[in-house]
């Protein structure tokens, strides 16, 4: 193969660091960016948080405190310089109680740091489980049952699979034996847990109700045999196979209703998630403003005594690297601004397309495109896309995401169109209207829609209310 050496002419786009900086901060959530912050003060000599302003707030609203120093004596308890000698019948704790509680009260309490571990439906069930008298032997197939139930209450492994787990650690083992203690655990607390299924689950719930509760036999025999006719509604089969009326039968449905069908989520706590919104949007004088939250991250600036420290002439190591901590500080403070101020550019684009969303909600919201806010913005789309995912305002209707904005349209009759949630809200609104015991079907929700000039599917209205977990029309329908 012959060599040979060929001149060749081209542009290449690259991105500096500084742009990727941009970019990485620009796409970030609220959490994520308050902990880049947090990693960018404590890596950078030269970043500080910015805290004359809000010392200044502090200092004006703190009312004068007048000392008055004519009067030179002082109780035992306020006193500040140790005494020779503990007046008598009394200890230093009573001397120095109160200087010493002043002290520890004078950081903020962070209740929400100090709060116990959230308690689990696990450790529920093996607190009782220690309460409860076992044998050795019971004991470790009572471990091996709630092992196996999950977060809803249920068993996620049936008993023949646990007896089968069990064979290898504990010696001539029977499945009756699992079976029985498995009746014990599905007595502890909450009524219905570690049930087989919802069968077994409502099951349990009723033979542990008192036996003169009225209907619970009908009941009983509902949930073991006949729970797949009262899931499609068949009310006719039900009061037939039952012997029941249909007065009666409505009273059985109604003691169904009482039960848990997820008795384990009453015992399961999760630990709250706070979503804080980037903006603030509020009405004033009529007009809708939109306000970046200040609590989102702090305001930086650049240390003065450090960067006072530089020399220019300077080509040491230390100062080098001060040079390079004060250009990285200056790019990353300018990165921040940028963000906030796109952040804000887009909020106020929607706002000013989306003015009957925050007047009407959602049944007002306009069809709109991330190409719509670029071109206005003379922004990418790309851009656009990070500024909106994960990014919330907080409107009068609630705090949504940005994304929930945007949406695709459908035709009116009279050649507008309207946005695909505005539909949604549409279809919510006339099935929680509905009449429960002759619910809306897919063609009749396409003809009221019709009605007003909107022009969709059926297949479409099927299609939304699946997205919105909403039952078909002989799903919703209620006997009761």
């Amino acid at each position: 193969m012959k060599q040979s050496l060929h001149l060749r002419l081209g542009q290449q786009l690259t991105m500096t660091p500084q742009l990727q900086q941009a970019i990485k901060l620009l796409q970030m959530s609220t959490l994520d960016l308050q902990q880049e912050i947090q990693q960018a003060l404590e890596s950078n000599m030269m970043l500080e948080i910015n805290e004359e302003e809000s010392s200044l707030a502090e200092l004006e609203s703190k009312p004068e405190k007048k000392i008055d120093h004519t009067d030179t004596q002082t109780s035992e308890g306020s006193q500040t310089e140790i005494p020779d000698e503990l007046p008598i019948d009394s200890s230093w704790d009573d001397v120095y109680e109160n200087v010493m509680t002043s002290a520890a009260g004078a950081e903020t309490v962070e209740f929400e740091t100090q709060r116990s571990k959230s308690s689990t439906l696990l450790d529920h069930l093996l607190w009782q489980l220690e309460l409860t008298r076992f044998s050795e032997r019971d004991h470790a197939i009572a471990m091996a049952i709630i092992d196996e139930v999950d977060e809803d209450g249920y068993l996620r492994t049936s008993p023949e699979g646990i007896f089968q787990g069990l064979q290898s650690q504990l010696d001539d083992l029977d499945f009756d034996e699992v079976e029985a203690v498995l009746h014990r655990v599905q007595y502890f607390d909450p009524a219905g847990v570690a049930a087989i299924d919802l069968s077994d689950c409502l099951r349990i719930q009723l033979q542990q109700l008192p036996e003169t509760t009225p209907y619970r036999d009908e009941a009983l025999l509902l949930v073991t045999r006949y729970l797949d006719l009262l899931a499609s509604h068949e009310q006719s089969k039900l009061m037939r196979k039952l012997g029941v009326t249909e007065r009666q039968l409505d009273a059985v449905i109604a003691l169904i209703r009482t039960l848990d069908p997820k008795p384990g989520a009453q015992i399961q706590e999760s630990d709250s998630e706070y979503v804080i919104p980037d903006v603030y949007v509020v009405k004033q004088n009529g007009v809708w403003q939109v306000n970046l939250n200040p609590d989102i991250a702090p305001k930086l600036r650049i240390n003065p005594f450090y960067s006072a420290m530089i020399k220019r002439a300077d080509n040491s190591k230390d100062n080098a690297c001060m040079k390079d901590h004060l250009q990285e500080a200056r790019w990353f403070i300018k990165s921040l601004h940028s963000r906030n101020d796109t952040l804000l550019r887009v909020a106020r684009s929607i706002v000013e397309k989306q003015t009957g969303f925050l007047e009407h909600g959602p049944i007002a919201m306009k069809p709109m495109v991330l190409r719509d806010i670029a071109e206005e913005l003379e922004l990418h789309e790309s851009t656009i896309s990070r500024v909106t995912t994960q990014k919330y305002m907080h409107t009068p209707n609630g705090i949504v995401e940005f994304k929930y904005f945007f949406s695709s349209h459908v035709s009116t009759e009279g050649g507008g169109e309207c946005s695909a949630t505005a539909i949604r809200a549409f279809i919510k609104e006339l099935i929680g209207n509905e009449n429960p015991a002759k619910p809306l079907s897919d063609s009749k929700i396409s003809d009221l829609l019709k009605e007003k000039g909107i022009n969709v599917a059926r297949r479409t209205i099927a299609k939304y209310r699946e997205a919105m977990f909403i039952s078909s029309s002989s799903q919703r329908k209620r006997i009761l």
